[in-house]
């Protein structure tokens, strides 16, 4: 095989959102036990399906994705191999651990797609930055990986800006959203004879069905 096979898990439900600290490596308090659930699931899926014959097991550095990838390690058949930088959510910079009313004071409060050059904070990522960071995180796994099947827990906002930046969608565009669900798995095929991506699956869910609703949406 020539390419890679990327399939991009987003992390369980976690103490991540709008209230409380703003969650990047210090802030990040890892999940909530529904988020634990959710990955056990996973797991529990992944274990009983043939499909998943990876290579590698990755996760970002943030502690929501590296316990959802300690969770689902014995589904994979892998230990975790490694934790990216480039995987991480929008970085927050300084603001990092911050509570949000004490970001808006700092800061001020903005929206990040209406202006894509602004950095959340210093040290940290602006909108267009971060799509930049995908990118090249998508370019640096496809050369680095070459014909393996790699899993990469990741987050929501890794996961929506692979499909803007692959499928050429434009941002900020018309306000519709693809919210990949907790836990749900993305994969893309990297063609490198023909050079190009393929999306085979968005958020693929469906060993959640038998959990309960949960009780919050969170970010990230």
């Amino acid at each position: 095989m020539v390419g890679v096979h990327l399939i991009l898990v987003r992390h369980g439900e976690a103490h991540a959102g709008f209230h409380g600290p703003i969650a990047g490596e210090k802030g990040c308090r890892g999940l909530t036990d529904y988020g634990r659930m959710q990955a056990e699931a996973l797991r529990d899926h992944l274990a009983g399906a043939d499909i998943m014959q990876a290579d590698v097991l990755l996760s970002s550095t943030l502690p929501r994705a590296i316990e959802t990838a300690e969770i689902i390690a014995p589904g994979v058949g892998l230990e975790l191999s490694g934790r990216r930088h480039d995987l991480c959510e929008v970085l927050t910079g300084e603001a990092d651990g911050l509570d949000w009313a004490e970001y808006a004071g700092t800061y001020g409060s903005f929206d990040m797609e209406a202006e894509p050059d602004r950095f959340f904070a210093p040290g940290g990522d602006s909108w267009n930055s971060f799509h930049r960071r995908v990118r090249s995180m998508l370019t640096s796994l496809a050369e680095e990986y070459d014909g393996k099947r790699v899993v990469a827990v990741c987050h929501a906002g890794v996961i929506m800006a692979s499909m803007r930046e692959l499928l050429g969608v434009p941002h900020p565009g018309n306000a519709t959203q693809m919210r990949p669900t907790n836990t749900g798995l993305t994969e893309w095929g990297w063609d490198g004879e023909r050079r190009r991506w393929t999306l085979h699956t968005f958020n693929d869910s469906g060993h959640l069905l038998g959990l309960p609703a949960p009780a919050h949406t969170w970010y990230g």
